[in-house]
């Protein structure tokens, strides 16, 4: 089935062009366009979509504050002309977040985000394993896959996901959050600071895990969690 969407944009060769690049993904529908944002606040108000490319800066409401103005909010990806609106689009947790004159490879890389993002989001509770984590940085919504995950550290506010053979990712969020979204027999918390991937380790001694290029402390609060994990090895 194919994702409903609309888009919204004050300028009609914006709204073209947006047009035709979703005509070329068979997982897109577009259901309707609007040259204004109150037009378009009103239909999703009665009629919720799976997806919304939006502008922010148009003349009778801004995209920004007609989202954070929905209950019911789809998977949103802002097309703007503006980059110093990026941080507003983080906090309403936008998928994705494109600077015009919109580029199409620039736009196919967001709508795969956007396919990915709804099938990891309904196979919630199904009884396939999860094989990745989607977490906002650096503005937009990034994917992470699980096996690539070495250690999870707390930054007070923040979290970093240290990978390897992939950049660290920084976000905002707690260890006790991440770990409500991992897989309890592949991701176990051995610290007030630390998650650890149970694959990636390679040996624990005198209550310290050493994993592919670090060693990380196991506190007195998990020493026991984990000595049980070593004898179901």
């Amino acid at each position: 089935m194919a994702l409903q969407c609309i888009a919204i944009d004050d300028e009609p060769l914006a709204l073209r062009l947006i047009s035709e690049y979703v005509s070329r993904f068979p997982a897109l529908q577009l259901v309707k366009t609007f040259d204004d944002a109150i037009s378009g606040a009103e239909f999703l108000k009665a009629k919720p979509v799976d997806l919304l490319f939006i502008d922010i800066n148009m003349p009778d409401i801004t995209g920004i504050d007609l989202v954070r103005a929905l209950q019911v909010k789809p998977m949103v990806i802002f097309t703007t002309a503006y980059k110093n609106f990026a941080y507003e689009g983080f906090e309403l947790e936008a998928l994705d977040y494109i600077l015009k004159p919109i580029n199409f490879k620039r736009f196919e890389k967001a709508v795969e985000k956007a396919v990915d993002y709804y099938r990891y989001k309904n196979q919630a509770g199904s009884e396939q394993p999860e094989e990745s984590l989607y977490v906002y940085s650096e503005y937009r919504m990034v994917k992470i896959d699980l096996s690539a995950i070495e250690y999870i550290e707390s930054m007070e506010d923040y979290i970093k996901i240290h990978q390897t053979n992939a950049p660290t990712v920084l976000t905002l969020m707690s260890l006790k959050k991440v770990l409500e979204k991992l897989p309890p027999d592949k991701f176990q918390r051995i610290h007030r600071s630390y998650i650890v991937s149970l694959g990636k380790i390679r040996s624990i001694q005198n209550r310290k895990i050493k994993l592919t290029y670090v060693e990380l402390p196991v506190s007195d609060s998990y020493h026991d969690i984990i000595r049980n994990w070593m004898k179901s090895r």
